[in-house]
């Protein structure tokens, strides 16, 4: 008789072989292939995005450790029950192919595991777009970021997307802003991010990389007419507008370069030290002719010596237009664009002031207690009956005006961002064009009369607007002539005149 061959021994299955390692290895599959579909849009689209790089490089490697992780414990689990249960029911969690049962949860799991893929796919996709429009970077983080999307809504630049100016292309500005949009997000979360946020942005891409893409130096702009409506600190609230004319190139194009463009001229380099890390006070600057490398050298009295090699900042357009998208008005401006609209009534005796006044209130400390505030405040001023209608309507303004210039929780609004166009509530132009700065052999700065950037047409109100003079007039200040080595800026903040 022949004899029978000894049984092999049943081959021990796998401590992977468990519906915990199989969730987290279709986790980290999935995982994984949103890691390598989010690594291929990061190297394929044009303009970098850098929350892109938060969910490729941060968000998908974390589910994908996490995956991994749950796979590795499901076998740990699987081979300590095995142990400790081996002689009555060590294949608690086995996936067993030859149960009907489990051979249908087995095809579910498997149809499961397909769509998830498929919609970590699109999930990562629509992730991606989400995360590079201005929704996400204005509202998304709200509490930090409400200044300036506020203000952004309401600019010139409100049709541009945050990242086409933030980031812009190039794989050395990639990651730069993907490294600055991780300490972003780890700011965020911990709730310690500054306020307000600091300008001027130190990393910020150069003006000729971001501005120019749109604007460009050489084209040519002639002058501008441009209105100024302005109204008085008096009972009547006078209206005061000045029509300029400003002077953007003063020569044809071909012709040397002239007008305020001529400070990013081809043919010039500008370069400055300022002391403050807002560029307010500039003590030295030097002009450089770039065809002969001649250069000159302004520098006021009390400045001696020589600026450090690495502050000193060669101008460009964010210079002058530092608040492109991101313009707080002063509590003045905004008071002024509602009376000349009409939405604040001048019939109420020194509104313009009242207002002012009520916008700039100390003991407003939060934006939820301002509206209450200022209708006190102006109701305050207003108590007779007959001008009720026009309290009513122009505390509802002022209040909309609070809520969109003013973010006290933020420490956000213009006494914080200067604006440098012009010269009115900050130094401006006159951080250079102020006749204080020389040479050793005494030249000083040109252009530093009232006439050389602009040209006044009109001035006044009434009649007195009806009448151009092509030769331009000379600047009439309301209430009389002032003492002309004073700035505009030494009594115009913005709020209450000094």
């Amino acid at each position: 008789m022949p004899e029978t061959a000894p049984a092999q021994p049943a081959k021990p299955r796998s401590v992977f072989n468990n519906w915990i390692s199989a969730i987290g290895g279709v986790l980290a599959v999935g995982a994984l292939f949103s890691f390598a579909f989010l690594v291929w849009m990061d190297f394929s689209q044009g303009e970098k995005n850098p929350y892109l790089g938060i969910l490729t490089y941060v968000v998908a490697p974390i589910f994908l450790i996490g995956g991994i992780g749950l796979t590795f414990l499901g076998a740990w689990m699987q081979r300590r029950y095995a142990i400790k249960h081996a002689a009555n029911r060590p294949d608690r969690w086995q996936i067993d192919f030859s149960n009907r049962k489990q051979r249908r949860l087995i095809i579910s799991f498997a149809f499961g595991g397909v769509a998830f893929l498929m919609l970590s796919a699109f999930g990562s996709y629509q992730t991606y777009h989400y995360s590079e429009s201005t929704q996400f970077c204005g509202e998304v983080c709200h509490k930090a970021m409400a200044p300036e999307y506020v203000t952004y809504r309401r600019g010139s630049h409100a049709r541009v997307e945050c990242v086409e100016c933030h980031v812009g292309s190039g794989a050395q500005w990639f990651v730069k802003a993907k490294i600055n949009g991780t300490h972003q997000l780890i700011a965020y979360t911990l709730d310690n991010y500054k306020r307000p946020i600091e300008t001027p942005i130190k990393n910020l891409r150069p003006a000729q990389d971001i501005c120019e893409k749109c604007h460009w130096p050489e084209k040519f702009h002639g002058n501008i007419d441009v209105n100024y409506e302005h109204f008085l600190s008096d009972r009547k609230n006078t209206p005061f507008s000045v029509r300029m004319l400003m002077h953007v190139n003063t020569s044809q194009p071909g012709a040397p370069a002239g007008g305020i463009h001529w400070h990013v001229n081809p043919s010039t380099r500008v370069e400055y030290y300022a002391k403050d890390e807002k560029r307010q006070e500039i003590p030295w600057m030097r002009v450089v002719d770039t065809k002969d490398g001649t250069s000159r050298v302004f520098r006021t009295a009390d400045f001696k010596g020589e600026p450090p090699a690495d502050q000193i900042r060669t101008m460009d357009c964010m210079d002058c237009h530092n608040r492109p998208a991101h313009v707080f008005p002063t509590a003045n401006d905004a008071v002024e664009r509602s009376l000349f609209a009409g939405r604040l009534s001048a019939k109420l005796p020194k509104i313009k002031q009242v207002a002012v006044q009520a916008l700039t209130e100390t003991k407003i400390a939060t934006a939820d207690e301002a509206p209450q505030k200022i209708a006190d405040f102006v109701r305050g001023k207003y108590p007779d009956r007959e001008v009720a209608t026009e309290v009513a309507s122009t505390i509802t303004e002022l209040q909309a005006i609070y809520a969109t210039t003013i973010f006290p929780e933020r420490k956000a609004d213009w006494r914080v961002y200067p604006n440098n166009i012009g010269h009115k509530d900050w130094p401006g132009c006159f951080r250079c064009h102020d006749d204080k700065h020389k040479t050793a052999q005494g030249q000083a700065v040109r252009s530093s009369d009232c006439t050389s950037c602009h040209t006044i047409l009109a001035q006044g109100s009434g009649a007195a607007l009806e009448l151009l003079s092509a030769k331009g007039l000379k600047f009439a200040h309301p209430g009389g002539e002032l003492d002309p080595e004073l700035a505009c800026s030494d009594c115009h903040n913005g709020g209450i005149q000094k």
